[in-house]
């Protein structure tokens, strides 16, 4: 179920109902007019932000894992799962264009034969889509012709989040070897290095101070081992440029799956496998403090 709620107050505006099974993966368009899902029910659905009313049901073979809209808010990605015998691909859709829609053919499908995405973004202009995957490599496609541009590996696992700057110049990734790193959106050229001792399952980028924030933990499987305290379930914050770590925040009683901050940057959230998003506002220090290298 997809739920939208005011961020102050915590109240509920509405729900969009109609997926029947996890859903991955939520975006909505730069005017909020329209939102993406894509879920487990092998599906990828746009809705109507303001009322819910559901304007497309795109069906797929597997799972939808990724999802997003371009800039303009006319053309929309989604990836799906590598399972059941189908392969992970990669389609595109123009929304202006109502036939791709109504007969479920995308204007560019690109398949991934050797391994699954597992998060995707929009490139800087909408010229391109950065891809990670289940093997630790990034990949860069072209969203006209869906050739690869840039490929490069970095991380030695599976890439769990991509999060973009502000201004779209660097992207920040999230894996499960233990790292964070952050990357030229354009080149894909590797700049930072944010260490821990656990799988990383999301990061993101402060839009107005040199910050990163990093929630994970353990594999969800592995939590009810352990005790709360050693299961270090604390949202981590790191400086961008020194690539330390100065402060964390606790709360969650599992594994951090996503975490974000607020477009004013005065505030972050995070959501856990506990069933619980947690929104925190940051104390007048946090905008004084000086990082001493």
């Amino acid at each position: 179920i997809v739920n939208v709620w005011y961020s102050v107050n915590g109240e509920r505006l509405g729900t969009y109902m109609g997926h029947t099974g996890a859903v991955w993966c939520v975006d909505a368009d730069w005017d909020t007019k329209h939102v993406l899902t894509g879920s487990a029910d092998n599906s990828c659905r746009l809705w109507d932000c303001e009322t819910g009313k559901q304007l497309a049901l795109l069906k797929t073979n597997s799972a939808v894992r990724t999802c997003g809209f371009d800039f303009g808010g006319n053309i929309i990605m989604f990836s799906t799962d590598k399972q059941m015998g189908y392969q992970c691909f990669v389609s595109f859709f123009d929304l202006r264009d109502p036939s791709q829609i109504d007969n479920n053919e995308p204007y560019m499908k690109i398949p991934c034969n050797d391994s699954k995405i597992t998060s995707a973004i929009w490139g800087p202009q909408g010229e391109c889509i950065i891809a990670g995957h289940e093997s630790g490599e990034l990949n860069q496609y072209s969203a006209k012709s869906g050739e690869v541009l840039v490929n490069v590996k970095e991380h030695s696992r599976q890439i769990n989040d991509i999060q973009l700057s502000r201004d779209m110049t660097m992207f920040v990734t999230a894996s499960k070897d233990n790292t964070a790193k952050l990357f030229d959106s354009t080149t894909l050229e590797h700049q930072k290095t944010f260490r821990t001792e656990r799988p990383v399952n999301s990061a993101a980028l402060s839009p107005n101070y040199d910050h990163v924030v990093l929630g994970g933990g353990q594999e969800a499987m592995d939590v009810t081992t352990t005790s709360t305290r050693i299961g270090k379930f604390e949202a981590r914050f790191f400086h961008l440029a020194f690539e330390e770590e100065f402060g964390r925040v606790k709360g969650h009683f599992g594994p951090i799956n996503s975490v974000a901050f607020h477009p004013d940057g005065k505030s972050y959230s995070s959501g856990g496998e506990d069933g619980y998003v947690r929104i925190h506002y940051f104390d007048p220090q946090y905008f004084e403090f000086e990082f001493e290298a």
